[in-house]
């Protein structure tokens, strides 16, 4: 994170997932009725914690340029314009596996910092980058940054630990820090349970061999998955991933509505995959498939798609 260990721990809470940390977030750093920002089509809470939290969703949605999805920074700047106080970066972004390069996040940077919107950079797939690819943590970026960037870390995606429950949140800046850790008192939280503690130590300390065998494995399942599509479903658009287990499905050209789709899905190839509509405007005629398991399963799961939409 641009920190040596010992800054880092004096720096860090824990929370029990990410999605509670955005919630307290959202709750320690805007007020009801405030403009939080993100960028569609994107992991569905983003959404869900804004809302419930009532807050305004303000929205930057991607665009999609020959395959790939790009931040239309005239557009970021015209929603950062309308005064949002906070802006949650998905990053790598789920559900499309960009990995943003460092320019893109040193705009992204400069923007909040001159429209002084605070940043929380959800990070969660961070350990999971394609070769050829490189994460960089925003925090990390320049000083001024770091003092305005709230990052979201968990083992849960990389280790497959979700159901331990532990995530961590890193601030740098010592006057934000204090007040999220008195919104986490107000909560009655105090720290994450035990298994948690032990099991995300374990991850981060041990199971460097393991990450890279599994980003090797991970590797050859999205190949696979390229070269099957491109023989059986060349009418699918697969949205090459620069990181996490994750494909994103353009399945526009098939013609067929969401409610079609999923029905196929779901009577025909007795298949479920997430919607493109979870994840908000831009996800319209998309699914999302996770690609993280054995290459068996993922035979058996894109021959029920082919049977689904053949």
């Amino acid at each position: 994170m641009g920190v040596n260990e010992g800054n880092l721990w004096r720096r860090r809470f824990y929370c029990s997932g990410v999605v509670q940390a955005i919630s307290a977030a959202i709750q320690t750093f805007t007020k009801e009725g405030d403009r939080v920002l993100l960028q569609s089509p994107v992991y569905t809470p983003f959404f869900e914690m804004i809302n419930k939290n009532n807050r305004t969703v303000v929205n930057s949605p991607l665009t999609l340029v020959n395959g790939k999805y790009e931040i239309d920074f005239v557009r970021f700047e015209k929603a950062l314009q309308e005064g949002c106080k906070l802006f949650i970066l998905c990053s790598p972004h789920n559900p499309s596996g960009r990995v943003w390069t460092k320019d893109e996040l040193l705009k992204i940077g400069a923007l909040c910092l001159e429209y002084n919107c605070l940043i929380l950079s959800d990070e969660i797939h961070s350990d999971i980058i394609y070769k050829n690819f490189q994460h960089q943590p925003i925090a990390s970026l320049s000083d001024e940054l770091s003092e305005r960037v709230i990052t979201l870390i968990a083992p849960s995606k990389t280790f497959n630990l979700a159901g331990l429950q532990a995530s961590a949140v890193i601030i740098k800046n010592e006057k934000l820090r204090s007040q999220f850790n008195e919104t986490l008192k107000r909560q009655g939280f105090f720290t994450i349970n035990t298994f948690g503690i032990i099991g995300m130590e374990a991850a981060y300390r041990e199971g460097e061999a393991w990450l890279e065998d599994l980003i090797d494995y991970l590797q050859e399942n999205k190949e696979f998955a390229f070269t099957y599509l491109r023989e059986h479903l060349p009418e699918i658009n697969c949205i090459e991933p620069e990181g996490t287990y994750l494909l994103w499905l353009d399945c526009r050209k098939l013609g067929l509505s969401d409610k079609e789709l999923h029905n196929s899905l779901i009577q025909k190839g007795k298949l479920a995959l997430e919607p493109g509509t979870k994840y908000g405007p831009g996800g319209e005629g998309f699914l999302r498939m996770n690609i993280a398991c054995p290459k068996a399963d993922l035979l058996e799961g894109l021959e029920r798609l082919k049977k689904a939409l053949k």
